[in-house]
């Protein structure tokens, strides 16, 4: 399977008079949060929670900011989370695609909307065994 890339908005839902910022995102399923570079935080307005600790695919450890809240736009799905400021692109991790439901099309490349849940987000609150 190739890279998989999906075009998603990211909003700051405390600025309304801010528009949403359409990004062509790097969906990655080894990342667990939302990473964004800098000229994204620049452009939504957001806010510089704290600093975090990340292990880069080099195994190097770095302090990164932590901003948000940001929300995050993929057809008829959304959610809100917090996003680390590392990178020169917008990756897209688990977090945020379980949270919308959505899921990777390896023969299309792409993700989509559950198929098994195209009206309303599921999520698996309980394991039962």
């Amino acid at each position: 399977m190739g890279l998989v890339y999906a075009n998603i908005e990211l909003i700051n839902p405390k600025e309304k008079t801010l528009q949403p910022m359409k990004v062509n995102a790097l969906v990655d399923t080894g990342a667990i949060t939302l990473c964004i570079p800098e000229h994204v935080v620049i452009q939504l307005k957001l806010e510089k929670l704290e600093q975090r600790e990340v292990t880069t695919a080099d195994s190097k450890k770095r302090l990164v900011d932590y901003v948000g809240p940001i929300q995050v736009r993929f057809g008829n799905r959304n959610c809100f989370t917090g996003a680390l400021v590392l990178g020169d692109a917008v990756l897209l991790g688990a977090v945020p695609l379980e949270d919308m439901d959505l899921v990777i099309s390896p023969r299309s490349q792409t993700i989509m909307v559950n198929p098994e849940s195209p009206n309303i987000p599921t999520a698996l609150v309980k394991n039962i065994r």
